[in-house]
Parts: structure tokens; sequence; C-alpha cells
């Protein structure tokens, strides 16, 4: 049975994408901790990290580390924030956001309703940054 993450990234369910590869996709969390807050997914459905090849999990991480640049960037943040947490969705995921504090990451502090037309800025804010840093190859035009 396929995740709820399979569907985003078949389309079936939308998301606003902001990385593309063979390997793995980024797209904005509907629970975020902050505006930006970003989820790197593979296209493998592996349920823990700790059983996804060490060469998927470099992948993810440098990833991760480029949209955490991109998120810094964008919105000025002192830090981006990294977390694998698993238990939400039974498919592998790194959580990077904008962060000030260590406040920022309680995941129990997580928006139940974020404004969309933020969460439409600040993908598009993403994607400006990554293309900035010569990553246009890997950012799709639009959400999907």
């Amino acid at each position: 049975m396929a995740t709820v993450f399979s569907k985003v990234i078949s389309g079936e369910f939308p998301g606003r994408f902001v990385w593309q590869d063979e390997v793995c996709v980024g797209f904005l969390s509907i629970a975020p901790l902050a505006y930006g807050h970003t989820l790197v997914v593979p296209r493998a459905e592996v349920d823990m990290w700790t059983d996804a090849e060490p060469e998927l999990v470099a992948h993810l991480s440098t990833v991760a580390q480029r949209i955490g640049q991109a998120q810094v960037e964008a919105f000025g943040s002192a830090r981006a924030g990294l977390a694998i947490a698993g238990y939400e969705v039974p498919h592998l995921h790194l959580h990077v956001w904008p962060s000030n504090s260590l406040e920022d990451f309680d995941f129990a502090k997580a928006m139940d309703n974020p404004d969309q037309q933020k969460m439409d800025e600040a993908a598009e804010k993403i994607r400006v940054a990554l293309r900035l840093m010569g990553e246009a190859d890997h950012v799709p035009a639009e959400d999907s």
C-alpha cells in the first residue's frame, strides 16, 4: 500500500515542491514548525532511516543541507533545524526548517492551519534561493 508521501510524489495528492531529483523530493510540510518547513523524502518507500542504504541516507542529508542553506538565506534565520522522527508517516523523511532558537524544535508547536498564501510564498522563496545557489536543475517551476 502506497504511503501518503508516495501519493504526494506521484501527484495523486498536491504538494508544494521545492526539490526534485531521481532519488528524492522536497516539499513543504502541511503542519510546519515554521513557514518553509520542508520534508526531504526518498522516492523509494523505506520506513525507518536505519533500514535505508547508507548512500540513500547520505543523499537525503546532502539535499537537506542544501535546502537548509536556502532557508537560512531566504528567511534570514539563524540556523536550519534538522530532525528525523519517523512516527507520523511510515516513509523515511527528514524535517528541515528555518530556526532561530532551540524552542523552534518543539513538534507540539506545529501549525494546525497555516496561512496558505504564506505557505505558497515560503515555497517560492526557497525555490528562488536554491536557483541562486546553482540548483536550478533540481527546482521545479511550480507546485504540483
